[in-house]
């Protein structure tokens, strides 16, 4: 038994934030061996590390047992400034600070949840879909682009998370109880109650620095959830990561198909591809008597593919229609979406389903292809 086998222990030991070896990070300070004890000091980004505990953890199971060592002491230090920009130069792959979504050899798939206007559930639709895809063992990252309205974290049953800073200009994304990654303004304001108030042109910049300051691994999906209608927000995703997908969300109202119509414009103006549509808060079933019951009205979603498929000369699908479920607004109010059993949330993993499958069609994308 020697040093030799704990390290390699040590290399398969992760991150459980930055999900990389811890030896690859240059985490592990020193190893050595007092008997049956296994002395090893680690290195952490800052000093409050929310993840010291579960590292604690991981450490004392991956070495406890190897040729006699029965008891594990862990010292934890302090990374230099030297030592946390080689952490972002390996977690950025040795790229310089860019929004990584938006590079050619990128495999995550972003798609941005859109509304004409406010009021139609596009937050909660975006959790829970992230929540379906999870379940599915997919690597999901949620950015609450809804700068004034954001509401994720509290669907997210993330009231009060904080981001792991590596420095001033570097962060980590909390996760929620599913391994869903979530930015949100919410997160970095003093506190919860306090507005946010930025004129158009910090907007920009905002949203810039929430997708390149993050580290949020490797993703197969991140969800955008946009303010709605057709402002800042809206036009400046379209320049950072123009190969991001829309979604957009109306309910039943043929006056909402009109509104939500304008999401769909903007996003053809831009260029992005356009998903789908999904019907929020329709038809529902009484619970007594089972009849259809149209709170909201109907023919929403059909009106607005058709209007989006006469924009754009080709035929948007509608997604899925989602019933009208109180379980779903009381289940986002107490930070447990999805409740299962429902219709509202079949229809849900439905959608998600859909999503998981890459259309096999290139219009309308991106090649990364050069002349050599």
């Amino acid at each position: 038994m020697s040093i030799e086998a704990i390290n390699q222990a040590l290399a398969k030991v992760i991150d459980p934030e930055l999900r990389k070896p811890l030896t690859e990070l240059g985490m592990v300070k020193s190893v050595a061996i007092s008997g049956a004890t296994a002395e090893i000091a680690i290195y952490l980004t800052i000093s409050g590390c929310p993840m010291k505990d579960q590292l604690h953890e991981d450490i004392s199971q991956a070495v406890v047992g190897i040729g006699n060592i029965t008891k594990v002491n862990i010292e934890f230090d302090v990374m230099s400034d030297e030592q946390r920009n080689e952490i972002k130069r390996i977690i950025r792959g040795g790229n310089e600070k860019s929004i990584p979504f938006a590079r050619p050899d990128s495999l995550t798939r972003v798609f941005a949840v859109a509304s004409g206007k406010g009021g139609v559930g596009k937050s909660s639709v975006t959790a829970n879909l992230a929540v379906a895809l999870a379940a599915r063992g997919q690597r999901v990252g949620i950015l609450d682009a809804d700068v004034y309205g954001h509401s994720i974290p509290r669907i997210l049953g993330m009231l009060g998370a904080r981001p792991t800073a590596i420095d001033n200009t570097t962060f980590i994304p909390p996760e929620d109880s599913r391994g869903i990654r979530v930015a949100s303004m919410e997160m970095f304001k003093p506190q919860r109650e306090d507005p946010v108030a930025y004129r158009g042109p910090i907007l920009h910049k905002v949203l810039e620095q929430l997708l390149a300051d993050a580290f949020w691994g490797e993703l197969d999906f991140l969800l955008l959830d946009l303010p709605p209608g057709t402002g800042d927000i809206a036009i400046s995703l379209g320049q950072l990561i123009p190969n991001s997908e829309l979604i957009v969300v109306t309910t039943p109202q043929i006056a909402a198909a009109e509104v939500a119509e304008r999401a769909g414009r903007l996003a053809h103006q831009l260029k992005q591809q356009l998903i789908g549509v999904i019907e929020n808060m329709s038809a529902f079933a009484c619970p007594h008597c089972g009849e259809l019951i149209s709170l909201f009205g109907s023919g929403g979603g059909e009106e607005t593919v058709a209007r989006l498929g006469r924009l754009t000369g080709g035929s948007i699908p509608l997604l899925g229609k989602i019933p009208f479920d109180p379980a779903l607004r009381e289940g986002g109010d107490a930070g447990t979406p999805m409740d299962e059993g429902r219709p509202s949330t079949q229809v849900i993993r439905d959608i998600a389903d859909q999503l998981l499958k890459r259309s096999s069609s290139l219009a309308g994308r991106r090649l990364p292809l050069s002349a050599n």
